[in-house]
């Protein structure tokens, strides 16, 4: 069948937020993640792929050229197969459990990551202040590797949502309390700050505690750690 040009176009729009808001789309590329959403409750929009032979119980399926599927792949080495599916609507905020809250993550490997150690950990819900990087960005589609499909996201005001919160509130910050001297709670809000500047001041002012990963080694010189590595730490503290 190959490739339109309508197709073409609307792919390569797809690489940019407002697009993907637009179009109520979004694209997931290779073997692994598409088989996830299409294993979920994402609700497929078109599959693109160089051996239909391997999805022939799906309806909407265009075969292309390895060479088409490099036009319309973000992948170095594209994996052949990029589906397009639609985003789903917001769920309900949960107000029990262990939930992790986001202030402005602008990687999407970062945030790619933190949806896989929700996944990881039991955390069913994320939820991400609206000036985080969108989650159904390709580069953090591709670094969740299927969590997108078990991990509820909700974008929202986090200031708004804090104040709207009973369980306590939890700041991962470098002066806080031994995370491994503190005693955790099942039902908890994690909230972890911007790769460079940390959580914001107006946020810092609507959480009850603060938690800190202890450096071990003999120079104490290391500045920080990355975000994602840090959220993988306490989660497991909190798991624990």
């Amino acid at each position: 069948m190959g490739l339109s040009k309508n197709q073409l176009k609307l792919i390569t729009s797809l690489q940019q937020k407002k697009y993907r808001i637009n179009y109520n789309l979004f694209i997931a590329e290779g073997t692994k993640v598409v088989n996830e959403f299409l294993n979920s409750n994402f609700e497929l929009e078109q599959l693109f792929c160089v051996d239909k032979l391997a999805y022939e119980n799906i309806e909407k399926v265009i075969l292309i050229s390895e060479a088409e599927l490099k036009k319309i792949s973000t992948l170095k080495t594209p994996n052949n197969v990029l589906g397009i599916f639609k985003i789903p609507l917001n769920e309900s905020i949960k107000k029990e459990g262990l939930v992790v809250a986001l202030d402005e993550i602008n990687d999407p490997g970062n945030l790619g990551t933190i949806i896989r150690l929700c996944d990881w950990f039991g955390v069913d819900q994320l939820i991400c202040s609206t000036n985080t990087v969108d989650c159904y960005n390709s580069k953090v589609v591709q670094a969740s590797m299927g969590s997108l499909t078990r991990v509820s996201i909700i974008y929202a005001d986090l200031e708004t949502y804090l104040q709207n919160m009973e369980l306590p509130k939890y700041a991962s910050l470098m002066n806080g309390e031994n995370v491994y001297k503190s005693s955790l709670p099942k039902n908890a809000i994690l909230v972890m700050g911007n790769e460079a500047n940390g959580i914001s001041n107006s946020i810092l002012k609507l959480l009850t505690n603060t938690i800190s990963i202890p450096r071990f080694g003999n120079l104490q010189q290391t500045e920080s750690l990355n975000v994602a590595t840090a959220t993988a730490i306490l989660l497991s503290e909190f798991k624990r």
